[in-house]
């Protein structure tokens, strides 16, 4: 078993296929010998015996006569069988064209059937006449006195001679099935295993990073669909290294400004450049507000990791009017900083399921977005209905807006739709992407409308509490 689980796919399909060919030939074989030795057979001996008991009718008793004996002459002369009549079974030697002994032929105890008048069946090997025969033996009875018999029997060929005189045409049959076998097994071995090769060396390449490996689809088969499946997942693959390599390219890119600052400030300050207190406090703030955007970065690319993850959402009912008017509490300094005017239409029987901890943590990325882009004296409006089964969340700004191509790409990762006023801002490009994926570990829906100079508005569902 271990050799042959070593071998190849193909070199296990042309065995395959060899050994169920021998099983056929020996099955036909077995078939062929059946048929012989049972059907054939036993119809000769019913023939036999069938003839012997139609010329036995004709015998009417008493000694045998001549006109007996030249009926019988005569049915041998024109029957393939061989026929012998004799007075005494002792005789039936003198009768055959060669020399046999009669115990041999008759033994005492078939003597003795053919007294109590039942008849003899010979068949197969009998080594009195070194051939294969079938025959029978019937009583010529009168009354219970054994008056003669009949001797019919026929020489068979055995199943070996049968397949000598055949034995040229099995040779050359057998080459020639063969040389078939050989040639459209192959054909059938490499119709599998050709597009599997393929796919081997393609998945290698894939290995090796390079995604581009694509498999020729030939066939629309469970192995087309099974290429079909490969070259979707190679390109799945290669859209996923692209992501993580502009991933990492975004990250670098957003760490390379703050830690240029800082790193500048910090060696200004620490080589005495800067000697004018006031311009040194200047500096230090500058660093300070560049490390706390790295640590908001770093903060928000852990809480998308996690998110993307196996993230546990410790989900129980919560009033989702009293968690927006907690979260909104943060932010009346800035809504007063910038005079804008926030417009509530709160649902206060709504009772959300889900994680209160990460459903503030959606609003504060919203509202913050909201802040960011809505100019002095402008509008924030914040609703929540019942949708049953879900509660909809609509939060609307007087902003700027964005176009269509912007909101196809929200929620990439690091992707602003105003890259200098995001950082003005502090916002690290990962808050809409944060959002997206807590919405959908919740079983939610996000969507975003906007125009340009017209503002935006998102609709966030979530699911209600049912009671159960």
């Amino acid at each position: 078993m271990k050799r042959f689980n070593s071998l190849s796919l193909q070199q296990k399909l042309w065995l395959t296929i060899s050994a169920f060919l021998m099983l056929a030939v020996l099955l036909l074989y077995a078939v062929a010998v059946y048929i012989y030795e049972n059907i054939y057979i036993t119809n000769v001996e019913q023939r036999l015996l069938q003839e012997g008991m139609n010329i036995a009718a004709k015998y009417k008793g008493g000694a045998l006569t001549d006109s007996f004996r030249n009926t019988v002459s005569i049915i041998n002369d024109v029957s393939d069988t061989e026929i012998v009549l004799v007075n005494n079974p002792r005789e039936l030697s003198a009768c055959l064209p060669f020399e046999v002994d009669h115990h041999a032929i008759i033994s005492e105890a078939e003597r003795q059937q053919l007294l109590a008048g039942k008849t003899v069946t010979k068949k197969g090997y009998e080594q009195t006449f070194n051939r294969h025969i079938v025959g029978v033996i019937i009583p010529l009875l009168d009354e219970h006195r054994l008056m003669g018999i009949l001797y019919l029997y026929v020489p068979l060929a055995s199943i070996e001679d049968v397949l000598k005189r055949i034995q040229t045409f099995i040779i050359i049959g057998g080459s020639l099935f063969l040389l078939i076998t050989v040639f459209v097994g192959r054909k059938i071995a490499m119709h599998f295993t050709k597009p599997l090769q393929h796919m081997q060396q393609a998945a290698y390449r894939v290995s090796q990073g390079d995604f581009s490996a694509q498999v020729n689809v030939e066939a629309e088969d469970e192995i087309g669909q099974l290429a079909k499946t490969f070259n979707q997942m190679a390109k799945a693959l290669a859209q996923e290294d692209e992501r993580k390599k502009e991933f990492l390219a975004n990250v670098s890119h957003e760490l390379r400004t703050p830690l240029s600052y800082v790193k500048g400030y910090s060696e200004a300050l620490l080589d005495d450049v800067v000697k004018d207190e006031a311009q040194q406090k200047k500096y230090i703030k500058l660093i300070h507000r560049e490390a706390s955007r790295m640590q908001r970065l770093v903060r928000d690319l852990l809480d998308l990791a996690q998110l993307e993850g196996t993230y546990p959402l410790v989900r129980t009912p919560f009033s989702i009017a009293q968690l927006v008017e907690e979260t909104i509490e943060k932010y009346e300094p800035m809504l007063q900083e910038k005079n804008i005017r926030l417009l509530l239409d709160l649902d206060h029987d709504l009772i959300v399921d889900g994680d209160p901890d990460r459903i503030e943590q959606v609003l504060q990325n919203m509202l913050d977005n909201a802040l960011r882009y809505t100019s002095f004296g402008g509008t924030i409006s914040l609703r929540a209905v019942n949708k049953q089964p879900m509660c909809e969340l609509m939060i609307a700004d007087s902003g700027c807006g964005m176009s269509k191509e912007d909101i196809e790409r929200l929620g990439e990762r690091f992707f602003r739709t105003d890259r200098s006023r995001s950082r003005e801002h502090g916002g690290t490009g990962l808050g809409i992407a944060i959002t997206k994926q807590i919405v959908k570990l919740h079983g939610g829906s996000i969507r975003f409308k906007s125009e340009r100079g017209k503002g935006t508005t998102v609709y966030i569902e979530l699911p209600l509490y049912n009671g159960v």
